[in-house]
């Protein structure tokens, strides 16, 4: 880092002056008299105008990430909101504006590495200003800040191409290892505005805006939706939808689980990342690769959605703000609970005689659960591995079909799902 850089990172060390003003936002009381804050009242106006929040937040929650002296939180809940303030400590001038505006804001003393639905619930709204570059881990914080969130974030941070925006081919970020931004030694790291930007679509937000620069900071609007759309284009046929590594159906909400999205659209189309919507469940993804394989076909590949529901959910995706595609189904965080297994019967996989003899096998088998996929299903013969080919529904009496390629002509078959078992000779 150049000394003229190093100036410039310590210029940004306000303690001294919000140690001499005590607050760090101003608050106007209900008299409409002001406490002085280190930011402006005219700067926290000005900063909560360009954000696209709603005037009127009756019937919405709004969680507040990292609130210190709470001005946010206490604008957001004169518009109806109801809000909860989160902070790493409990501020003796929050509780003291909070106790003075009357307010019904409610605190939580919370580390962001333990955000959680569970503990917290869903928000409409998340304010989450100031707080990322003092976290060692950015990115998951920014999934942890897009599971709790149902519609739209805010967020806000030191960039470190304020003054000149760097566009590159590749995001880059500053990391400080001790004091070197603002002699703060939590201040860990400086994004560029494109390395934001890419961080809150990397972290599962579908759509993410750019609102402003301002000094050293930059803020983003992030959305958890697509927008309406024209839904006149032409709609991609999906093929299916698989999990990235094991190709079955399930996926599990709390690990890095992305999904391989196979559709058909026009021959001749040049599709991108920023072309193709995906969404799960309702929520929109950004996808992080869109490939062509040929003769129209196409492959998307993105992250299961922070804050996907459990269960069964379906995955469609459009191009360009077009109609819809067909949807396919995904099991999302649910346990597999097979019944009694059994091999109903089995059939040579090519000439359907009772004797296998091309190597291929059709078995019946009931029992399975719903969610049962090619990677929670095991087949062997003899002791061997079967390759698994294809599953089908269940038919009128409850079986379905497996599909197998065998390790061998004949012996004992074995199926293993979950802690079932079923056996039979071949």
């Amino acid at each position: 880092m150049h000394l003229n850089d190093l100036l410039s990172r310590h210029a940004f060390d306000r303690s001294q002056d919000l140690a001499q003003k005590g607050w760090y936002h101003s608050i106007e009381l209900n008299d409409g008299s002001v406490l002085e804050g280190l930011i402006t009242l005219e700067t926290l106006k000005r900063r909560l105008a360009a954000m696209p929040i709603p005037l009127d937040l009756r019937g919405k929650r709004v969680l507040d990430i990292g609130a210190w002296d709470g001005w946010f939180s206490f604008e957001l809940e004169k518009r109806g909101a109801d809000v909860t303030a989160l902070d790493c400590v409990e501020l003796d001038t929050f509780m003291k504006a909070r106790a003075l505006l009357n307010s019904r804001v409610a605190f939580r003393e919370m580390d962001v590495m333990d955000l959680s639905p569970a503990t917290l619930g869903y928000y409409d709204i998340v304010l989450f200003l100031g707080v990322l570059y003092h976290l060692k881990h950015p990115l998951l914080a920014l999934e942890k800040v897009c599971e709790l969130t149902r519609d739209l974030a805010i967020v806000e941070s030191h960039v470190s191409d304020a003054a000149e925006r760097q566009s590159t081919v590749i995001p880059t970020l500053e990391y400080y290892e001790t004091d070197e931004l603002g002699r703060q030694f939590d201040n860990w790291f400086g994004p560029t505005i494109d390395c934001m930007l890419a961080f809150c679509r990397t972290a599962g937000f579908a759509r993410v805006e750019l609102l402003n620069i301002r000094d050293d900071r930059a803020a983003v609007a992030c959305h958890r939706r697509w927008l309406p759309g024209t839904g006149s284009g032409r709609a991609p046929k999906q093929a299916g939808a698989l999990h990235y590594r094991n190709y079955g159906i399930n996926f599990t909400s709390w690990r890095d689980d992305y999904i391989d999205c196979w559709f058909h659209y026009d021959d001749d189309a040049e599709l991108s990342c920023k072309d193709v919507q995906p969404e799960v469940a309702g929520l929109g993804v950004y996808p992080l690769n869109v490939k062509a394989l040929g003769e129209g076909n196409w492959i998307a590949v993105f992250k299961l959605p922070p804050g996907c529901p459990a269960g069964w959910q379906e995955v469609r995706l459009r191009v360009n703000e077009g109609a819809w595609s067909n949807p396919s189904r995904i099991a999302v965080d649910m346990p597999v609970e097979p019944g009694n297994l059994e091999i109903a019967s089995v059939a040579d996989g090519v000439h359907w005689t009772p004797a296998i003899t091309s190597g291929f096998a059709a078995l019946w088998v009931k029992g399975l659960a719903g969610n049962a996929d090619r990677h929670n299903l095991r087949a062997t013969l003899n002791g061997a591995r079967c390759e698994f080919l294809h599953l089908t529904e269940a038919d009128e009496n409850g079986a379905r079909q497996l599909n197998l390629r065998l390790s061998g002509s004949h012996g004992e078959l074995k199926i293993t799902h979950g802690c079932a078992v079923a056996v039979r000779r071949v």
